[in-house]
C-alpha cells in the first residue's frame, strides 16, 4: 500500500466466502489498511480433498480474499480461480494448490499468504482465523451434534457453533488486527458456516470483544436456503449475541431483508445496498455506507 493509502482507517473484514470477498472489495474503496481473517473450517471441494491428504486449514475462502484485494492487472489473479478439469488435478482449484505448496515450502501458513499476496501485488493482508487444522461442529433444536461445515450448511435447525479441537489458537497477527482497528466488518456471508465459524476461534472472539473498533454486521440480503432459512434481521442479531457477539452497527438492505423490528442493543444502519442484478450486494455502494456508518461514529 501506498503512504496516502495507509491515512485512512484501519479495516478488519471477518467470514468466509464469497460474502467476505464482497466486503474486503467494499473496503478498498474507502479504508486505509485492510485485513482479512478468514474461516478456516471449510470441508467442501478441492479445500476438502488437500484437507484430507494434508490435515491442513482449509485454504479455499483465504484464495477468494486473495482475490478480492488482488490488482485487476495481476498477471496471476485469473490463475489462482482456475479449476483443472481432467486428470488427479479434476475439481482442484490452482491458487489452492499454490498457498498448500508454499504452506509446506515455508511451513508456515501466515508466510504463504504473504507471499500470494506479494505475488498477486494485494492491497491488503489476508490472514486465517487460525493456522491449525479445525472442524465445525454445531448443536441443532433437538440438542444434537452435528460435525463438519457441509453437515452444518445443509442444517435449518442450527443453535450453537463451535470448533474442534475447542482451544485452537488464534493467528496472532489476526487478533493484533483486530485489537488495533478502527472498523471490524463481520459479513455478508453464511452466518453460521462462514462468519460464526471464524469467531467460534477463542482468541478471535476475546479480541472482537476488546478492541475499540466500531464492530458492524452487514446482514444477508436474504435468508440462506437451510442455514438462516427463514431467519428476519433480529434473528441474525440473536445468534450473534448467542454467541458472545454484540455489534454495535447492524446494516441491511430493507427491500430484501426484514422486518427489522425486534434488534436491541444495536444501531440499525438501513440501506440499498442490493446489486442491479439482485443476486448480491453492490460493492460501491456497500463500501459508502461502511464508510458513512464509521464516519458517524
Amino acid at each position: 500500500m501506498t503512504d496516502a493509502a495507509l491515512a485512512g482507517p484501519s479495516v478488519v473484514a471477518i467470514g468466509g466466502g464469497h460474502g467476505l470477498a464482497a466486503s474486503l472489495a467494499a473496503a478498498r474503496t474507502y479504508a486505509g489498511r485492510i485485513t482479512a481473517v478468514v474461516s478456516v473450517a471449510d470441508d467442501g471441494g478441492s479445500t476438502g480433498r488437500l484437507r484430507a491428504a494434508g490435515d491442513r486449514p482449509a485454504p479455499g475462502d483465504l484464495r477468494k480474499c486473495l482475490v478480492a484485494l488482488a490488482p485487476e492487472s495481476s498477471p496471476l489473479l485469473r490463475a489462482m480461480e482456475h479449476r483443472f478439469t481432467s486428470g488427479e488435478l479434476e475439481g482442484h482449484a490452482f491458487g489452492n494448490l499454490l498457498i498448500a505448496a508454499l504452506e509446506d515450502s515455508e511451513g508456515d501458513l501466515v508466510a504463504a499468504l504473504d507471499e500470494v499476496g506479494r505475488l498477486l501485488g494485494t492491497v491488503g493482508r489476508v490472514l486465517p482465523a487460525a493456522t491449525t487444522p479445525v472442524e465445525l461442529r454445531a448443536v441443532v433444536g433437538s440438542g444434537a451434534e452435528v460435525r463438519g461445515q457441509v453437515a452444518v450448511a445443509g442444517r435449518s435447525d442450527l443453535h450453537l457453533v463451535a470448533l474442534d479441537p475447542p482451544e485452537v489458537a488464534a493467528c496472532g497477527p489476526a487478533v493484533d488486527a483486530i485489537v488495533a482497528a478502527d472498523q471490524v466488518v463481520l459479513g455478508p456471508g453464511s452466518l453460521y458456516t462462514s462468519v460464526l465459524a471464524a469467531t467460534a476461534v477463542p482468541g478471535i472472539g476475546d479480541a472482537l470483544r476488546a478492541t475499540d473498533a466500531q464492530l458492524v454486521y452487514v446482514c444477508n440480503l436474504r435468508p440462506q436456503a437451510s442455514e438462516t432459512q427463514d431467519y428476519a434481521l433480529a434473528d441474525h442479531v440473536t445468534a450473534l449475541e448467542r454467541h458472545g457477539i454484540e455489534p454495535d452497527v447492524v446494516l441491511f438492505d430493507p427491500a430484501t431483508i426484514g422486518p427489522a423490528d425486534g434488534v436491541a442493543g444495536s444501531e440499525l444502519w438501513p440501506a440499498a445496498l442490493c446489486s442491479a442484478a439482485g443476486s448480491a450486494h453492490d460493492v460501491d455502494r456497500l463500501g459508502a455506507e461502511l464508510a458513512a456508518v464509521l464516519t458517524s461514529r
